[in-house]
C-alpha cells in the first residue's frame, strides 16, 4: 500500500498546531478532585485460573463518578519487596479480555494491571464495565459521545478511570510508588498519554501507535475509523465544528504530552491509516519530558511493532526501573 501520510523528511519538521486551553490543567485537576471526593472501595478477589507461577486478582475500583471499573491484576508469586507497577490501557472497542492473555510483564517482575474500558469490550476483546452516564446524541461508537460539552465527553470519564486505577493500587504493600509506568496501544496509548499528563506519579509512559492525538489533523486525514466517526457527525451537524474541536482540545494527546515530565517510549507505524504518523509525531515532539524516544516501523499499518515493540518496551523499562 502507499504511505497514507507525510513521510521523511517532511515528517521530521511537522509540528502539531493544536493549542492548549488556558484552563486545561485546572479542568483536569478539578475533575480528578471531584472524582476522588466520591470515594468508594477497592475490591480484589482471586481469579480462577490454571496459572501456577503467577497470582491473578479480579479487581473492581471506583472510577469517574465512583462508577465501578474492572481490571486484572497479575503478580509474580515468587516476589520479594515492592514491585514496579505497570498499568495497561486497551485499544478502541476492546476490554480487559482474559487474565492469561498477557503475562510477560508479571513474568518479568512487574505488578501488572490491565484496566477494563467502560462501555467498550465487544469489538475484539471482552469487557465487563458499563458506562452508566447518559449524553447527547452521538454516532455509533464512543468518539462523539457527549462531544458538544467537555464536561459530558466520554473520554473525560475514561481518562479519569485511568488515574483512579493507579490510585487503587499504589498504596498496596507490594507496589513501589516511585516506580509507576503506563502503556497501551492505539486508544490505550492515548489513555496512557492522558494519565501521564494528569498524574505526576507516572514516571514512564509507553504509547504505541497512539490514538486521540492531534485531532484537527487526524479527523481530516485518517483513512479509517474511529476518527471518521467525528467526520460523519460533523457532516450532519454542520454548525457544530467549532464546538466539537473546542471540546477536543481538552482531550488531545498533544496537550497531555506537553504536561508530562515522565520518561517516554513512543512507537509509530508509517503506513498507519488509522492513526496517521504525523499525529503521533505531533504528540512526540510536544512531549515535555527530556527522556523521550520514538521507534518507527516503516512498513507496518496500525498493528505497529507488535512483539518487536513489546521487546523494546521490556528492555527500555527494565533499564529505568531495575
Amino acid at each position: 500500500m502507499p504511505f497514507p501520510d507525510i513521510v521523511h523528511p517532511a515528517l521530521d519538521t511537522y509540528e502539531s498546531a493544536v493549542t492548549m486551553p488556558a484552563d486545561f490543567a485546572a479542568f483536569w485537576r478539578e475533575t480528578l478532585a471531584e472524582t476522588r471526593a466520591t470515594g468508594g472501595a477497592v475490591n480484589m478477589a482471586p481469579a480462577d485460573t490454571t496459572l501456577k507461577l503467577l497470582e491473578v486478582f479480579d479487581v473492581t475500583f471506583p472510577g469517574f463518578g465512583g462508577h465501578p471499573v474492572k481490571g486484572w491484576l497479575v503478580l509474580p508469586k515468587a516476589r520479594q519487596g515492592r514491585l514496579p507497577l505497570l498499568v495497561q490501557y486497551v485499544g478502541y472497542g476492546g476490554g480487559r479480555g482474559f487474565p492469561h492473555e498477557l503475562l510477560h510483564w508479571a513474568a518479568s517482575g512487574f505488578a501488572y494491571f490491565r484496566m477494563d474500558t467502560r462501555g467498550q469490550g465487544s469489538g475484539w476483546s471482552t469487557g465487563a464495565t458499563p458506562d452508566p452516564v447518559g449524553s447527547t446524541s452521538q454516532l455509533p461508537g464512543v468518539m462523539t459521545k457527549g462531544i458538544l460539552d467537555k464536561n459530558d465527553y466520554y473520554y473525560r470519564r475514561l481518562f479519569i478511570d485511568g488515574v483512579r486505577a493507579i490510585d487503587a493500587l499504589i498504596g498496596e504493600d507490594y507496589v513501589d510508588p516511585d516506580r509507576v509506568a503506563v502503556c497501551g496501544g492505539s486508544q490505550g496509548g492515548g489513555i496512557a498519554l492522558a494519565v501521564a499528563g494528569i498524574d505526576d506519579r507516572v514516571k514512564a509512559v509507553m504509547p504505541d501507535v497512539p490514538f486521540l492525538c492531534d485531532f484537527p489533523r487526524a479527523v481530516r486525514v485518517a483513512g479509517r475509523d474511529p476518527y471518521g466517526e467525528i467526520a460523519r457527525f460533523l457532516a450532519q451537524h454542520r454548525d457544530k465544528k467549532d464546538v466539537v474541536f473546542e471540546t477536543l482540545r481538552y482531550f488531545d494527546g498533544v496537550n497531555f504530552a506537553r504536561q508530562s515530565k515522565a520518561a517516554a517510549l513512543f512507537s509509530v507505524a508509517l503506513m498507519d491509516d488509522i492513526c496517521p504518523p504525523s499525529t503521533v509525531y505531533g504528540a512526540f515532539k510536544a512531549f515535555g519530558g527530556s527522556d523521550k524516544t520514538i521507534v518507527e516501523y516503516e512498513f507496518n499499518n496500525h498493528e505497529g511493532g507488535g512483539p518487536f515493540q513489546d521487546r523494546q518496551q521490556m528492555a527500555w523499562l527494565t533499564q529505568r526501573f531495575f
